[in-house]
């Protein structure tokens, strides 16, 4: 297959791009090219050459500023989403012009919000908070592909678990000073799925038929206490602390809700497809993310 990515230097699209070795691959880049398979952009002065997609398969975006990349003001806010919907909409928009057939693109668990105890899954509508309308302006945003005719998966992805992974490398340093432990009660569940799961999942809805959203996250959420004591058990230390939601607030701002709540999702999308997970427990992910 020829797949163009867009996003192919952040964390999931490294990974990506050593799953889909052996495919012809271009990488849309914003800096002045170094290789030969890529091609400079830039989403925010000007359209895609949709002649750049002749040809193409399948087009993968996987851009987006980090959620957890900052504390949450109007600015940063207002560049999560410009950074999520015009890559999109670009896009979506070139995929159209060119006849592209598959369109994957990234969204996020926050979609569903914070749905206490119930059981989510790809059917639930978007949550009403920031969260939630940013991941449904950012599908929205891939409407040109869809009504163009093209297969177009949502990507909604939970928590990545791996080697490098940001949970793990902002949570650890604490744990490992022995001041680990829940968040607020840690009842809030935390949905996630290893990397190399999250890899070899993407690696199939590309190759493969199914469109719509898809849940990218393991078959078992965790409650955060649960998973506190995972980490501790991966560092071989104790999490006995309670870090109360205010002091959680005071040092990530209204970020924290990334940590203070949660919904309980469900994979059923890629368990219709047969996939079979590679870590179905978060003590297994979190060994593979953390090195011996």
């Amino acid at each position: 297959m020829r797949i163009v990515i867009a996003g192919s230097s952040g964390y999931l699209g490294r990974s990506l791009m050593k799953a889909l070795d052996g495919h012809d691959i271009v990488r849309l880049v914003r800096h002045r090219p170094d290789e030969e398979n890529e091609i400079r952009w830039d989403p925010y002065k000007e359209a895609l050459d949709p002649q750049i997609l002749d040809g193409v398969d399948a087009v993968v975006n996987l851009c987006g500023a980090s959620i957890g990349g900052q504390r949450w003001n109007a600015a940063y806010k207002q560049r999560l989403k410009t950074s999520r919907v015009i890559p999109t909409t670009v896009l979506a928009t070139a995929v159209a012009q060119a006849g592209v057939p598959t369109l994957v693109n990234g969204s996020a668990m926050g979609w569903y919000g914070d749905r206490a105890d119930v059981e989510v899954d790809e059917t639930f509508p978007a949550a009403a908070d920031f969260l939630g309308r940013l991941c449904l302006a950012w599908e929205q945003a891939a409407a040109p592909a869809a009504e163009a005719g093209a297969r177009v998966v949502y990507l909604r992805t939970g928590h990545v678990l791996g080697p490098g992974s940001v949970l793990v490398a902002r949570l650890a340093p604490a744990w490992k000073f022995l001041l680990g432990g829940r968040f607020g009660n840690g009842r809030q569940y935390l949905s996630w799925m290893s990397l190399r799961d999250w890899t070899a999942a993407a690696k199939l809805i590309i190759e493969g038929d199914v469109a719509g959203p898809v849940n990218m996250v393991g078959p078992n959420a965790v409650r955060n206490k649960d998973f506190a004591k995972a980490l501790g058990a991966a560092l071989h230390r104790p999490a006995p602390w309670i870090i109360p939601g205010w002091a959680v607030k005071i040092v990530a701002g209204e970020a924290a809700v990334e940590m203070l709540r949660g919904s309980n999702i469900k994979p059923r999308k890629l368990e219709a497809m047969g996939y079979e997970f590679q870590d179905e427990t978060v003590f297994e992910a979190l060994r593979t993310a953390i090195p011996r």
